[in-house]
């Protein structure tokens, strides 16, 4: 276990650097988890960390330490409190956060399985709100494309509250080439097409696909699809939020599945 109480030491340098930079974050491919619950749920998925670290005063908070002692890690240190502050990503610290390499994905299934076609999601907690829904529905494989928010940025993380490690996250994935091999049905969600999302037929394996926030889906992805359907609003409000929308439209088909 280390002590820093320097700016020059290299670690503080490293975690600093991945605090600070999404191109560092995205280049090397790693995240890093503030508080109890995502250094929590990162090791009850098996995660072996770089490094946990914890600042002199989160070694107080019994949580903290039990974490700090315990969740496999190749190295640990404390930081003294101002260097913590330095690169904790939420306001008001717990003390406690964890260096990861950003899991890679195993194969894709071989067998139709629900997932979500993400195109350009730019809003972080968007697209963590979405991967947090899809886990809670079940879902496991999500793809996102390229221009889409990096799914380990520190407000992505904050969303998806521990979703990420029950997830297969596919990132600068070729969409329209996934929705074209799907073998289920491929479901884009559109404004004025007459069939609503609760009269699809959705037991069966279904790729959702959502696009960006103002631009909607692209043609060519649209294009893709075997199913196009609105989403009924009886109020006045002209669109839903992507994340909301998502939310209607994968616990539908949860609806269907618990029906039958």
């Amino acid at each position: 276990m280390k002590r820093v109480h320097s700016r020059d030491n290299p670690l503080f340098k490293a975690l600093h650097r991945l605090a600070t930079s999404s191109r560092e974050r995205r280049e090397r491919r790693a995240a890093l988890l503030d508080g109890p619950h995502l250094v929590e749920a990162f090791a009850a998925h098996g995660g072996i960390a770089e490094s946990v670290v914890a600042s002199e005063s989160g070694l107080a908070h019994p949580e903290a330490r039990r974490l700090f002692e315990n969740v496999p890690a190749r190295g640990r240190a404390v930081l003294d409190d101002r260097l913590f502050a330095d690169i904790a990503q939420v306001t008001t610290p717990v003390g406690i956060l964890a260096w990861v390499t950003v899991p890679e994905p195993g194969p894709p299934p071989r067998t139709p399985f629900d997932c979500v076609l993400l195109e350009e999601i730019q809003d972080a907690g968007n697209l963590g709100s979405i991967l947090r829904t899809a886990a809670a529905a079940g879902v496991r494989e999500v793809y996102l494309s390229k221009g889409s928010a990096f799914a380990w940025s520190p407000k992505v993380l904050r969303a998806g509250q521990g979703a990420h490690f029950g997830l297969s996250i596919r990132e600068n994935a070729a969409l329209d080439s996934v929705a074209a091999q799907f073998t289920g049905t491929a479901v884009a969600t559109a404004a004025g097409v007459p069939e609503s999302v609760f009269d699809l037929d959705l037991r069966g394996p279904v790729a959702w696909i959502f696009g960006n926030e103002g631009a909607g889906i692209s043609d060519a992805l649209a294009s893709r699809a075997t199913a196009r359907a609105h989403i009924p609003m009886p109020g006045r409000a002209e669109s839903l939020n992507v994340a909301a929308a998502a939310a209607v439209c994968l616990f539908e088909a949860v609806r269907q599945r618990r029906a039958r």
